[in-house]
């Protein structure tokens, strides 16, 4: 019987460089080295934020020490200390988490009022969950060019509710160009994520911000008015005014990670402000006497669709399953 080769051992000998990672294939992370090229790495080590799991222990955005070993593979050692991530649940049968990207200066979200038609508790839980995670958020209401006059009129109802809460809304249109210059100050010499349900037109939007790039767009299902995966991997890309954009694979659903009772109210900033008001300091604004947050509802100070969105989540917090948010959508 032959015997088994011996495995090499690797071993780590040369100095570490510092990097940034700027894309994440599943199997490898392609580092930009500080003082070098662009390296395609491996992870060597546990890389895991204490107490919960994740998917992907190193993310896009990520300042990392990377080393070329002695098989000629280069390897991520350390991930340094992160300003920020943002995370959300891997799948919602999952416990798992999964980051969406790491010391970003803001999270976009890239709807559309038809084909697809994004809900607006989906847009509410991807708000809630930058406030969370003290991320500044916004929303780009893309394909304007296909709204009737009903779509105009709820398009401009939810640029108004939404920059009325401190969440810049830009109504833009790929096709056409429309309100790009206005997505491009929005952008410009910062570090954004642009996430979004998967045929809102977030590849076509990065294409026309960034003339030659030419990233794969896909159809709209007939059947579904859904749209197809055609981002695969996570990837950040260079404006070529100053800043950059990471592109990452649509998000069907966006199930929350680790919000309590408490805090769920805490990441609708009119409910927060409304429930300094309320009667009882436990108060969930739920059927409790004295709740100044529903008084709020009822006078129409905070929109029938954020506190729906907001009761959505606290039921998912207090049953501990997402299994109706599951069904509805």
């Amino acid at each position: 019987m032959a015997k088994k080769e011996k495995k090499q051992k690797v071993t780590l000998t040369a100095e570490p460089h510092l990097g940034l990672v700027v894309k994440n294939t599943g199997s490898a992370y392609d580092v930009r080295l500080d003082d070098g090229p662009t390296v395609s790495c491996r992870i060597k080590g546990n890389f895991r934020i204490k107490g919960i799991r994740t998917t992907n222990p190193v993310a896009v955005g990520d300042h990392v020490k990377a080393v070329r070993a002695t098989d000629d593979v280069w390897y991520i050692t350390e991930i340094l200390p992160r300003q920020n991530y943002i995370i959300r649940r891997a799948s919602n049968l999952s416990k798992e988490s999964h980051i969406l990207a790491a010391n970003i200066d803001r999270a976009l979200l890239v709807v559309t009022l038809r084909e697809p038609s994004v809900p607006l508790t989906f847009i509410d839980r991807f708000l809630a969950t930058a406030e969370a995670y003290r991320i500044p958020a916004g929303i780009i209401l893309n394909k304007c060019d296909m709204w009737d006059d009903d779509d105009k009129e709820l398009g401009e109802a939810m640029k108004y509710l939404y920059d009325s809460l401190g969440y810049p809304t830009i109504i833009v249109s790929a096709a056409t160009g429309f309100g790009l210059d206005a997505l491009r100050e929005e952008t410009a010499d910062n570090i954004s994520l642009l996430a979004g349900n998967s045929g809102v037109g977030k590849s076509s939007l990065i294409n026309s911000l960034i003339p030659g790039l030419n990233l794969r767009t896909g159809e709209i299902s007939e059947l579904y008015h859904t749209g197809t995966h055609t981002t695969t991997f996570s990837e950040m890309l260079d404006l070529p005014y100053g800043g950059e954009i990471i592109d990452i694979p649509g998000v069907r659903s966006f199930g929350t990670i680790d919000f309590t009772m408490e805090d769920t109210g805490h990441f609708f900033p009119e409910i927060f402000k409304a429930s300094h008001d309320c009667k009882y300091g436990d108060c969930r604004h739920t059927n409790e006497p004295g709740c100044a947050v529903k008084e709020a509802v009822a006078d129409h100070r905070i929109a029938e669709s954020r506190y729906n969105s907001y009761l959505n989540i606290l039921e998912e917090v207090l049953s501990g399953s997402d299994d109706k948010y599951r069904k509805a959508h």
